[in-house]
């Protein structure tokens, strides 16, 4: 395993890290406890959640999944793992979520951090992200800006939020700061206004990224990368397709299958034909198509960490062998090739 520096932090992060939202929905605790283990064995210290999961949320399971990483934590070493985890915005129907969250003012990020706190048996969060912009954006498979969405406009100022964070970072509660689900314009403003206020900098930014959702590359890699803010790709197999088993068998076992209307994003058309070429490539390069869309993934040279998840041991065995596959260069030209012809039909 490889470890990488994350944005301007002293975060040293594993190229690979275990994304946990399936604990307490399709994962018991006894199976995420499982996962975590083997990660950790596999030399990944890196571990992601957020207070909103499992996933699809519902109030029945809110906070299950940090809980289920609370009870693993508090028997690890803390100071070898790098906790991330995320505060619900605004925006969404999530009322069981501190009544709905308001904002990322000061009031709503101290309940929520001290509920991650809480759930997670830790003092202290190394990662604290915001889900997603507390304005009104194209997200989750939403594709198009459009001002007449806004409403109101910015739900929460920028400046308001970091002041917010600041006080949390000065408290210990959280050690540094990234977004999720961000545009170009809230990068800039993130980093702008740390910039000349002195206020916490963003160092990451998690956003989906996979062979099918590429969008990343037309414009945040270069503000990322200008602003040294790192990305840790979210859905590199674009839950579960580019594994290749729904091109067989449409109803095969998954989120997209269990959960009716669950991962929008993965029903536009151009999908399947996209998938079933990069799944012809990978038989031809002599992988598995999980392995050929997540070894392209580990090493982009934009990606800070690849955020994995599985629903069994095998499948995270699979996902964590792809670490040891070197893709040939004439492979990745096919890849771009394969790209050119299908270009993000999943964004």
């Amino acid at each position: 395993m490889a470890y990488r520096r994350l944005g301007t932090s002293d975060l040293n992060v594993s190229a690979v890290c275990l994304g946990t939202m399936t604990f307490g929905q399709q994962n018991s605790e006894a199976d995420g406890h499982a996962q975590l283990d083997r990660a950790l064995a596999a030399g990944i210290n890196f571990i992601d959640t957020a207070e909103m999961y499992a996933v699809p949320p519902r109030a029945e399971t809110y906070g299950a999944t940090e809980t289920i990483v609370g009870n693993w934590l508090k028997r690890q070493d803390r100071s070898k793992i790098v906790l991330a985890t995320k505060a619900a915005g605004p925006g969404r129907t999530l009322e069981w979520i501190r009544g709905g969250p308001k904002g990322f003012g000061k009031a709503d990020l101290n309940v929520a951090v001290d509920g991650s706190l809480k759930r997670l048996q830790t003092d202290y969060i190394d990662l604290y992200q915001l889900h997603w912009p507390a304005r009104r954006q194209p997200m989750f498979g939403g594709w198009q800006y459009a001002p007449a969405d806004e409403g109101d406009g910015i739900i929460t100022p920028i400046a308001e939020t970091l002041e917010a964070l600041a006080e949390l970072v000065k408290a210990g509660k959280i050690r540094h700061v990234g977004v999720s689900n961000e545009h170009p314009w809230g990068v800039m403003e993130f980093t702008r206004l740390a910039r000349e206020s002195g206020l916490p900098r963003i160092v990451s930014i998690q956003n989906a990224y996979s062979l099918v959702n590429r969008t990343y590359d037309l414009t945040l890699a270069e503000v990322c990368h200008r602003e040294s803010v790192g990305l840790l790709a979210y859905s590199p197999l674009a839950f579960g397709h580019l594994s290749g088993k729904y091109l067989a068998n449409p109803q095969a076992e998954g989120r997209i299958t269990r959960f009716a209307g669950f991962g929008q994003r993965y029903s536009k058309p151009g999908l399947e034909a996209a998938v079933a070429e990069y799944a012809a490539l990978a038989r031809d390069a002599g992988v598995t198509p999980a392995q050929l869309a997540l070894a392209w993934c580990y090493r982009r040279w934009s990606v800070a960490s690849t955020i994995i998840g599985a629903t069994t041991l095998a499948q995270l065995d699979e996902n964590l062998s792809a670490w040891n596959i070197d893709l040939a260069p004439e492979v990745l030209d096919k890849i771009d090739a394969i790209h050119l012809r299908h270009p993000n039909p999943a964004p």
